[in-house]
């Protein structure tokens, strides 16, 4: 009886201790490399976690607490849409690339206020989204039309 408890307690705390990261709002996906092209040709490179299905788009980045400066998520729509996005339980603020077909960036929301349904458009119809840390895209020098350079994304010149 003890060793069945003892086994029970040993399996409790291991799913709490999985659980941990969950609860902290830093779950993770795997990471793939992107990387932004500005107009004077400067490459800034990030490293992207990619949604490519319902599930993982309307998940996005919900409950976490940080995204790390060269971190972000790349969301891929099977064809091209006037994507909206809001930022319901979306803890920290994001900024929002919208990404035409040919992989240029169509319009920028920056620093999306957290919690909020607020609908965030794209400009016209598009392919992707890729959200960063609040402020980068400014910080950096991320402007509409600059290219985004992914496996997902098919290369426009």
């Amino acid at each position: 009886m003890l060793r069945t408890f003892k086994t029970l307690l040993a399996g409790f705390c291991l799913l709490a201790v999985a659980a941990l990261p969950l609860a902290a709002g830093e779950q993770q996906g795997p990471l793939s490399p992107l990387a932004v092209v500005k107009g004077d040709g400067a490459r800034i490179e990030f490293q992207v976690e990619t949604a490519t299905d319902d599930m993982s788009r309307a998940e996005g980045l919900m409950f976490r607490t940080h995204l790390a400066p060269d971190h972000g998520m790349l969301f891929i729509f099977e064809e091209p849409v006037r994507a909206q996005f809001w930022m319901r339980n979306t803890l920290i603020p994001l900024d929002m690339l919208f990404i035409r077909t040919d992989g240029r960036v169509a319009n920028i929301i920056a620093n999306a206020e957290p919690e909020t349904d607020d609908p965030r458009p794209s400009k016209g119809r598009v392919i992707g989204v890729l959200e960063l840390a609040g402020g980068r895209a400014a910080e950096l020098g991320i402007k509409p039309g600059d290219r985004i350079l992914h496996d997902l994304i098919a290369a426009g010149e």
